[in-house]
């Protein structure tokens, strides 16, 4: 290989830039898509199958971020399995004989409840008469109760019918003593009363409900316990509601109310519920002397979540993965593809319609897309997030209807993100403020020994952008190794820990071949004082370490990003747009020198979206991108010298840097062995 070979050009403007032009946007106009719920094929086969299976335990946890459809897949699949609900059951209470502090439960077909209900306020007032003229009253009311019996009957009713004539019997006998003012006081006229807490009288199809606020009195039901008679004090809750069709909980919430998610695993574990008394003004469950009979409870119960959420309850709770066997995982992206064109195309244009949004000509459809591709990262994706392309596009019309536009164009877009960028940018300002005026000191011309510009993104809120950070090396000969003094200071997560582990390894792979590694490194970041996780600087700290071991002065005017492995191939990053668009508008806080750029990771050229003012600089030569594969790319780069190839002998020839840098290892592993001698 030739020293040739292994320089890097900067990239083009066709190369950096990125978009939709106007016979995509028209051939995948003219696709057209009806489809609700877009890019999720995984998730939306996974729903099918545990919505569809009606055994215990499959229930399931629809887990990713939030704005990806979660809930509108949910309900759009519910919809299209619910059926007509032929067989769902009604469920009442009514006053339990034997025992009045345990009400009786009772199911009926679809719609017996109502009915039964009515019956039972006749019967009631039918008795009252027969108690008030006395005459014949037992065979009478004996004549009402067979007429119910007959009328109704259920699984439940030779038990409820058998204490309803017992206690007839026993008001017989005590009837001569009753007069009407007694008979309302003392509650007989609601006492065979039944409490309808499950109506499916008007169901078209099995029920579906969202439990938007659980919690103990909403989810599972509540007790009355002033109600005189305790069926009539009885109110179900959601999950009783749901009863033979779905329910949807969002886990977050579920799990933020003390014993909710263990009293929801009981009951769907038992397939049953019993309503439980209320909560107590501290928040606690509320004791109840009414013990209610248990309600058969099948239902599917549907947990929405985060991916964080489903493993940690994966890992710390046993019986979590045997009562929600499904899991159905939303993804944030989904792959660019005519068909997904077409669909976002479709989507938003549904939504401006729904809406009522001033008319979205092509360019704004393209601007729009571009902003989707930005947002999933990467030029072969679109984002399956779509509500921000929907708040994007309610900003535009607010936009165009304020300064009496009549469409929705291509450059109201561009001016909506310009408007963002503006009002969440005073974080940025002030840093690149401080960098003109010196107080934050980062050189943006010249060559340096042991200090390289590495690329952060800094998050605040739902904004990101970047920024340069100045990376740091001493040297000196030792045994201590590399010190990550980050580290040293408490300032440094676990991901970088291992990343300046991954040095060392680097050093012994391509230096100390055969001598041991003598050597004291301390790296730093400098004017840091958060903490440091994640690899993505890795590569720039290696820049500084080889600079400082070889004495190498290195270009201050490139800032640099990227993961490395010990191997010396350069890996992707994040962030990738926020980091050259920062690094960007530091330089031109001074103005642009026509040297300036940035190198990144070759595989992170995908995700290149950037802006028209970096595009721009890019074509009239006054910003550069550098895509490289080897840290011996980007170190030829940073020090305008070639890295060098070893002879037949495995030996670097004089004059690159890689010999400057295996020549004052070997120095300083001397240096070490004289002074233990």
């Amino acid at each position: 290989m030739s020293e040739q070979q292994i320089r890097v050009k900067p990239l083009s403007r066709e190369e950096a830039d990125f978009g939709f032009d106007s016979a995509t946007i028209e051939r995948c106009k003219r696709l057209g898509s009806s489809a609700v719920v877009v890019g999720q094929p995984r998730a939306l086969r996974s729903l099918e199958l545990g919505l569809s299976i009606p055994k215990s335990g499959y229930n399931i946890f629809v887990s990713g971020d939030s704005g990806s459809g979660r809930h509108k897949a949910v309900q759009h699949t519910v919809a299209a399995i619910a059926g007509d609900g032929a067989d769902l059951r009604d469920i009442l209470y009514v006053h339990n004989f034997g025992q009045p502090d345990t009400p009786m439960i009772v199911t009926m077909e679809r719609g017996e409840g109502e009915r039964f209900v009515d019956a039972l306020f006749t019967f009631n007032q039918e008795l009252i008469t027969l108690i008030e003229e006395r005459s014949d009253f037992l065979p009478r009311a004996k004549a009402l109760v067979s007429n119910l019996e007959q009328s109704f009957s259920f699984p439940q009713g030779p038990s409820y019918y058998s204490g309803l004539k017992g206690d007839i019997i026993r008001l017989s006998k005590q009837i001569d003593h009753l007069d009407k003012e007694a008979i309302r006081a003392g509650g007989l006229a609601t006492k065979y009363h039944a409490n309808l807490v499950v109506n499916h009288a008007h169901s078209k199809s099995r029920p579906f409900i969202i439990e938007g606020h659980p919690s103990h009195t909403n989810l599972f039901g509540s007790i009355d316990a002033k109600e005189k008679h305790p069926h009539l004090g009885l109110h179900a809750g959601s999950l009783l509601a749901a009863s033979g069709g779905f329910i949807v909980i969002d886990v977050e919430d579920l799990l933020a109310e003390s014993g909710l998610w263990e009293a929801l695993k009981r009951y769907i574990d038992a397939n049953a519920l019993a309503i439980e008394g209320g909560i107590s003004p501290r928040g606690e469950l509320r004791g109840s002397p009414i013990r209610p009979q248990m309600a058969d409870l099948p239902v599917k119960v549907i947990l929405i979540g985060s991916e964080e959420t489903y493993d940690m309850l994966s890992e710390e709770d046993d019986r979590f993965l045997s009562l929600f066997k499904i899991s159905a995982e939303f993804d944030y992206q989904m792959e660019r593809s005519d068909e997904t064109i077409a669909q976002t195309i479709a989507n938003i244009l549904r939504y401006q319609s729904e809406h009522q949004l001033l008319e979205i000509t092509d360019d704004a459809l393209a601007e729009l897309l571009r902003y989707s591709a930005w947002y999933a990262e990467s030029r072969d994706h679109l984002t399956t997030h779509f509500s921000v392309l929907y708040d994007l596009l309610e900003e535009a019309h607010w936009w165009a209807t304020s300064h009496d536009k009549q469409v929705i164009d291509g450059s109201l877009i561009l001016r909506v993100n310009e408007e963002r960028d503006y009002a969440a940018s005073i974080s940025e300002s002030r840093i690149n403020e401080q960098i003109k005026s010196g107080e934050m000191i980062i050189n943006l011309s010249g060559m340096k020994v042991g200090m390289v510009n590495g690329l952060a993104v800094m998050d605040r809120g739902a904004v990101s952008f970047g920024t340069p950070t100045v990376i740091s090396c001493t040297v000196a000969p030792g045994s201590e190794g590399i010190v990550n003094i980050e580290h040293e200071a408490g300032l440094s997560g676990e991901i970088h820990d291992k990343g300046l582990l991954i040095l060392e390894g680097y050093l012994r792979k391509h230096y100390a071949r055969n001598f041991p590694l003598s050597i004291y490194a301390g790296i730093a970041f400098e004017q840091s004082y958060a903490e440091v996780d994640g690899d993505s600087a890795s590569s720039s700290e290696l820049y500084a370490l080889l600079s400082a071991i070889g004495e190498l002065p290195v270009r201050q005017d490139i800032a640099v990003t990227g993961s490395v492995n010990q191997m010396g191939m350069i890996q992707p990053v994040g962030g990738i747009n926020e980091k050259i668009e920062g690094f960007f508008k530091t330089c031109t806080t001074t103005a642009l020198t026509g040297r300036q750029g940035v190198i990144i990771p070759i595989q992170n050229v995908r995700n290149l979206i950037l802006s028209a003012e970096v595009i721009d600089a890019i074509e009239k030569k006054q910003f550069f991108i550098w895509a490289i594969r080897t840290i011996d790319e980007g170190m030829a780069l940073l020090t305008d010298r070639p890295a060098g190839i070893r002879n037949a002998k495995g030996n670097y020839p004089a004059g690159n840097f890689n010999h400057a840098i295996e020549e004052r290892l070997k120095k300083m592993y001397q240096a070490v062995s004289a002074n233990r001698s």
